[in-house]
């Protein structure tokens, strides 16, 4: 949460010329309500499930018929069945990664979209328990001091993509 991976997955689609897709959205979209609603209807559990349905649906049928840039929804890819689905896809992963501080300044004025967010204690045992997942990730991009357009333009270098690619 907070890392920037939908304004930046964003950012790095446009200047690609490629299509983005945003996991949260396409759960919202099957479902017809909001996560934080999906959360106090369903639950975590049910709604990670609803997200792995989305995701093998984005690897199945989005990617195969154009470039595109995916953001996942913070809990994503940790979860088991998640990281497989990516391994086998052999698309390539990128880590956002800020510090703890940096992640909660940056969800600050979101407490009513970020359902886990809400408790700190709860945030950062999450941050903690997850990190290590993230850190299985096939490239690291330390965003804490930059602004999107250097996050981009780091994640175009270390997937050795540059402007003029486009297909």
């Amino acid at each position: 949460m907070g890392a920037g991976k939908t304004t930046v997955g964003g950012a790095l689609a446009r200047r690609l010329g490629w299509s983005f897709v945003d996991l949260d959205d396409i759960v919202v979209a099957r479902k017809g309500r909001s996560v934080p609603d999906i959360f106090r209807d369903d639950g975590e559990a049910r709604f990670r499930e609803f997200e792995t349905e989305a995701l093998a649906e984005v690897l199945d049928s989005h990617i195969p018929h154009g470039r595109t840039v995916v953001a996942l929804g913070g809990g994503a890819f940790v979860q088991p069945k998640n990281f497989s689905l990516l391994r086998e896809s052999e698309h390539p992963t990128v880590f956002l990664d800020a510090d703890l501080p940096e992640l909660r300044k940056r969800c600050a004025e979101q407490l009513d979209t970020r359902p886990l967010f809400r408790d700190e204690n709860q945030f950062r045992q999450l941050y903690e328990a997850r990190r290590s997942g993230y850190m299985n990730a096939d490239i690291r991009v330390d965003t804490v001091g930059k602004n999107v357009d250097e996050i981009v333009n780091e994640v175009l270098s270390r997937l050795d993509l540059h402007d003029d690619f486009s297909q």
